[in-house]
């Protein structure tokens, strides 16, 4: 469970230039012991270039990033130590076998714990006796995940880690995260699937341009987004698309008073009361998602940029 030690990944005002491109802006990122941090944001949006200055593959030109309170780009090799990354589209040594692979990878931090590896192995249904250049995508990066939960590292750096995994291995992935944080290991999580995402997180940071824009707990961010509600009462319901906080108000055709809506979680109660007043006889709801709230910050890019 997280503490109140010492983030184990501290990255303040952090910036990137590639030439005249600015890749980041002043990003803004701290994820703490034994969390579950999801990194979100569309491609372009600065989390793989985030990702490799935090293993020291690149240098920033401006602002500070901090891995177990070390420089990245000066204390690499002590920070990969204690590491394990897995990226989302691995290559292998084509002449060397899966299993092989994964001994190399865990020998670079200390060793192999071999019931660990073959317990994995089995859990991914992989066939480590094969060369990594007859290997497909989806078991390229289950060599990987092999890899790094097999060394039990102090932090997970995982960057879109189940593309090309079937569903039944996204379970065993999901699974092997879950226990990973149960043990004290920090997970730094980039995906594009956000029920991925929101299954496994427990704070989340969303990144645009090359800066964050909203970070926090999952149920934090959740009160920032809007509720679906789905009513049928007793008689009419008049006046709701008046009150604050509600929105997108359809009432439905047919002799039944069927209302759909969505409101701010901080005006709900008063939705609700408005409701209650005539008469509830069915009612659902749908809370927050992540997906809600990320969709929601680039529209209202999209519609400024319109404007």
């Amino acid at each position: 469970m997280p503490t109140t030690a010492e983030p184990v990944i501290d990255v303040r005002e952090l910036e990137k230039n590639y030439g005249r491109f600015r890749a980041l802006s002043g990003l803004d990122l701290s994820v703490g012991q034994g969390e579950v941090h999801g990194f979100l944001g569309p491609n372009g949006a600065g989390k793989s270039t985030t990702i490799r200055i935090l293993l020291g593959l690149l240098r920033r030109d401006g602002g500070t990033a901090r891995v177990f309170g070390l420089d990245p780009w000066r204390d690499s090799l002590t920070i990969n130590k204690r590491l394990a990354y897995v990226p989302g589209d691995v290559n292998l040594w084509p002449s060397l076998t899966g299993g092989e692979v994964i001994d190399v990878l865990c020998r670079l931090r200390g060793g192999v714990d071999r019931r660990r590896r073959d317990e994995l192995v089995e859990r991914f249904e992989l066939d480590p006796g094969k060369k990594g250049a007859t290997y497909s995508k989806g078991n390229r990066q289950k060599v990987a995940l092999v890899a790094a939960f097999a060394s039990d590292p102090d932090l997970l750096v995982l960057d879109e880690p189940t593309s090309g995994l079937d569903p039944l291995m996204e379970n065993v992935f999901t699974e092997l995260v879950a226990e990973s944080s149960m043990r004290g290991s920090t997970v730094l999580l980039s995906s594009h699937i956000l029920s991925e995402v929101e299954k496994l997180c427990s704070t989340v940071s969303i990144v645009r341009d090359g800066r964050t824009v909203q970070s926090g707990s999952l149920d934090s961010l959740r009160a920032l987004a809007r509720t679906g509600v789905d009513v049928t009462t007793a008689r009419p319901i008049t006046g709701l698309a008046a009150l604050p906080g509600v929105h997108d108000v359809v009432t439905a055709d047919g002799p039944h008073n069927r209302v759909t809506f969505t409101v701010d979680t901080d005006n709900l109660d008063l939705a609700m009361e408005s409701v209650a007043a005539h008469g509830i006889t069915a009612l659902s709801s749908s809370p927050p998602r992540l997906e809600a709230l990320f969709l929601d910050h680039y529209t209202r890019d999209l519609e400024a940029a319109v404007r």
